[in-house]
């Protein structure tokens, strides 16, 4: 099956590498016009590259904890496309490594305001534009296996993730009488820039982080982004239309053990 988001427009936060890129760029590719947002201007490039390969992008610089640059840049998408058919929360970070009673509360909130405050600006400012577009419409937010079970290190950002578990739970109730749908997707380790930089702050640096998690998932490798890129395929297109309040985990078999 091919462009299975023809007709769509998408927007994507933190889309200038590592996931946030690789959903940008599948979607471009089944026929979406993608809205590719994120701090660092790298995200020009990817959407220029994306129109080279004749795909349909364009890039908006945006904090996604700016709320009045959040709004700007939905009223910009729509007005530029007449349409915004799929939000994509995928901007992140991953926030101290230390211990709970380490952590300064100024960190906490730095890690919550982008993690869980992103989502919260992004979907509150997509949610008008969503109302003029006919047909379904879908929210689909990063979490992490790690809002499903718990772990030791990144505690801050695994409290994040927890939250956006349940925020796209009450949000998918919330929006199903409009035909707005919102799903999670809960990814394992993948090799993206955020899971580098994670691991060069651990013990033994970034080799022994990625050697200890590929003996730690059933399936003896790490995830790739286009992997959980196309599971939010899925998700965006009409076909998961009977499909909100869900979670899709993309973990090679972690959360199995």
């Amino acid at each position: 099956m091919v462009n299975r988001l023809e007709g769509k427009v998408a927007l994507v936060t933190g889309a200038a590498n590592g996931m946030g890129e690789a959903i940008s760029r599948l979607f471009a590719s089944e026929g979406a016009t993608v809205a590719l947002t994120d701090m660092t201007e790298r995200g020009a490039d990817v959407a220029a590259e994306i129109r080279e390969a004749g795909g349909n992008a364009e890039f908006w610089p945006m904090n996604v904890t700016d709320e009045d640059r959040v709004a700007q840049v939905m009223s910009e998408v729509f007005e530029r496309f007449g349409a915004l058919n799929v939000l994509i929360n995928n901007a992140g970070i991953s926030g101290p490594n230390e211990p709970t009673d380490q952590v300064e509360f100024s960190e906490w909130q730095k890690v919550f305001g982008v993690n869980v405050g992103g989502p919260f600006i992004c979907t509150k400012h997509a949610i008008p534009y969503f109302r003029k577009t006919p047909g379904q419409k879908s929210v689909v937010n990063m979490s992490s296996i790690y809002g499903l079970i718990g772990n030791s290190d990144v505690p801050v950002y695994h409290a994040t993730k927890g939250a956006v578990r349940i925020m796209s739970k009450t949000d998918a109730i919330t929006y199903a009488p409009e035909s707005i749908r919102v799903n999670a997707v809960m990814p394992g380790t993948i090799l993206t820039p955020l899971n580098i930089e994670k691991g060069k702050t651990l013990p033994g640096g970034v080799e022994a982080y990625l050697d200890k998690m590929r003996g730690e998932h059933p399936i003896g490798e790490l995830g790739e982004p286009e992997d959980v890129a196309y599971a939010m395929l899925f998700l965006a297109s009409d076909e998961s239309k009977f499909v909100t309040g869900a979670e899709i985990v993309v973990d090679g078999g972690y959360t199995a053990q």
